[in-house]
């Protein structure tokens, strides 16, 4: 779990190395995916071995920080609340705070990024005079491999037969088998399913097996590096509703998704109410029965799918990262790096 709060900093991270800058991530904990996936993009990853959110975790950033002369300092993730911000605010560092919900109890970062959509200045009541809020979709962290499909149009198939599944980095609860279920059971001509897994899967052997049981019907994909065409080539998606939304939405797909953590729930919940994505439930919801027979009426419903797709590809324009990398004022000439 956790791999989508990496992923948003890498999509930042990419961005400051565009524009001239050398990220390093500071991590606690990190499978070897995660970390192969950062260096292959020359990213300096260095492990703290620390409890994080801790004053120990805390005190070894700074230390990090200082020694690389860095000038931000993101920080991703549920452990780090006040008084972390504070230890590292009083020794005079700049903070970006990546947020989803609005419980660490005081903000006093610089900048508070939420990029949910139901993202609110009533989250964030209690801060200081200085922070400011960069809130919504409109700042979406989108990877390198998103920047050339900002002004892409889908066209929507009368009648749908490709599908895409992807259950996040890792799925822990291997919803993943349970959609590939359902795949054998839609009645659907000519349905064709790309699933992809992440490399933190610990399900992939297993989930091999079953997919290869569905003959050509189901393609099983691992660690995929082409994510924007497997979307802009399927009709519809099966997702977990963490950051890939921001990506289906910018490309127009509509998609089915299942909040695999109580985090996701929100976000899954807002969309469906603003008709960007059809919310099928969490995670114990998942009968493959009743997948089978979603999947099989979005994918011959076009005006369910034509209407989703327009709503979704209006939320996100894809610029989000461009956007946050301009309020951290990168024009600076001191602004070279910045850890993570």
């Amino acid at each position: 779990m956790g791999t989508g709060h990496v992923m948003r900093c890498f999509a930042l991270a990419q961005a400051w190395q565009d524009a001239g800058g050398r990220p390093v991530f500071a991590i606690a904990e990190a499978p070897p995916a995660i970390r192969e996936r950062l260096r292959a993009d020359n990213m300096e990853v260095v492990p703290l071995e620390t409890s994080a959110g801790g004053e120990d975790d805390a005190r070894k950033l700074t230390e990090l920080t200082l020694h690389h002369a860095a000038q931000w300092v993101i920080v991703d993730g549920y452990h780090f609340g006040a008084d972390y911000q504070r230890q590292l605010k009083s020794a005079g560092l700049r903070l970006l705070f990546m947020d989803d919900n609005g419980l660490a109890g005081h903000y006093c970062a610089d900048l508070v990024l939420n990029q949910n959509v139901h993202a609110d200045e009533s989250l964030y009541v209690s801060r200081e005079h200085y922070t400011e809020l960069l809130l919504g979709p409109r700042y979406a962290l989108l990877r390198r491999e998103f920047a050339h499909w900002h002004d892409w149009k889908r066209e929507i198939a009368p009648i749908g037969s490709k599908v895409l599944v992807t259950m996040g980095g890792s799925d822990p609860d291997n919803v993943t088998a349970r959609v590939i279920e359902a795949l054998g059971m839609v009645g659907v001509d000519g349905l064709e399913a790309e699933v992809v897994i992440g490399g933190s899967n610990p399900h992939s052997d297993s989930l091999g097996r079953l997919a290869a049981r569905c003959g050509d019907r189901v393609k099983l994909q691992r660690d995929v590096s082409n994510i924007p065409d497997l979307m802009a080539w399927a009709d519809v998606g099966v997702s977990a509703a963490g950051t890939t939304c921001w990506e289906m939405c910018l490309l127009g797909l509509p998609a089915i998704l299942i909040d695999l953590a109580e985090n996701q729930r929100p976000i899954a919940e807002e969309l469906y109410r603003r008709r960007c994505a059809f919310y099928f439930g969490g995670r114990g919801d998942v009968d493959n029965r009743k997948m089978a027979a979603k999947l099989e009426w979005l994918l011959l419903s076009r005006d369910d799918r034509l209407a989703c797709s327009n709503l979704a590809s209006k939320l996100v324009d894809g610029r989000g990262v461009t956007r946050v990398i301009d309020m951290m004022d990168l024009g600076k000439p001191d602004a070279h790096r910045m850890p993570l």
